[in-house]
């Protein structure tokens, strides 16, 4: 595609107005995992507790995402990298709009990881890791994905016939197998509030 008469237009509003007036500092929260490590719930619940502290955020699901915007997409390996660079282009722009950007993808994938983290400064992207291993992820099988991948009924599923290649050095590991999801809530918070993205006090209640 030739792209030589397309020309980046300059916006009045930058993205440090935005996070100046939402009061925060915006980042991605990029969960990933095995399916069935919970992903999504922790996700979720974090968003909840995000919310109730005054904070604006947008939590990007898998599925949900495919139901939309990535419907014209299969689960072939090609259709999955296309999958998470336009999830990637997508957070970057959530982080532009100053918010805190929750993102729940498998995204087995080292170097697509690492193409989502280069859309963005190096401190607005948070790599977590959900480690649940896979005996356990696959003996809960919420939506019996497993099954149908054990039986041959999926193809390509990561864990069983793909691979999924653990992140090295995330900046949060989550151990969902043993914490309740109060207690890994607290742990990104913290790191949320160190790392100065957002107050440590709750200044906005619901």
């Amino acid at each position: 595609m030739n792209n030589e008469n397309i020309v980046w237009h300059q916006q009045n509003i930058k993205k440090a107005n935005r996070s100046k007036l939402l009061n925060q500092k915006p980042c991605i929260l990029w969960f990933t995992g095995l399916s069935g490590s919970g992903k999504s719930t922790l996700a979720n619940a974090l968003e909840a507790e995000l919310f109730k502290r005054g904070r604006k955020t947008y939590l990007l699901d898998g599925d949900n995402v495919r139901h939309g915007l990535n419907k014209d997409l299969g689960f072939s390996e090609l259709d999955r990298v296309e999958n998470i660079r336009r999830i990637g282009e997508v957070s970057k722009l959530f982080v532009d709009a100053g918010l805190i950007v929750l993102t729940a993808f498998i995204s087995p994938f080292k170097s697509d990881r690492q193409i989502a983290r280069s859309l963005v400064k190096y401190d607005e992207f948070i790599e977590i890791f959900v480690d649940t291993p896979l005996d356990i992820c696959e003996n809960r099988d919420p939506k019996g994905l497993y099954k149908k991948a054990r039986e041959g009924a999926i193809k390509n599923f990561t864990g069983i016939d793909s691979p999924y290649e653990t992140p090295i050095n995330p900046e949060i590991i989550i151990n969902n197998s043993e914490n309740s999801i109060e207690k890994n809530c607290d742990i990104i918070l913290d790191y949320l509030i160190k790392h100065g993205y957002i107050q440590g006090n709750n200044d906005y209640t619901i």
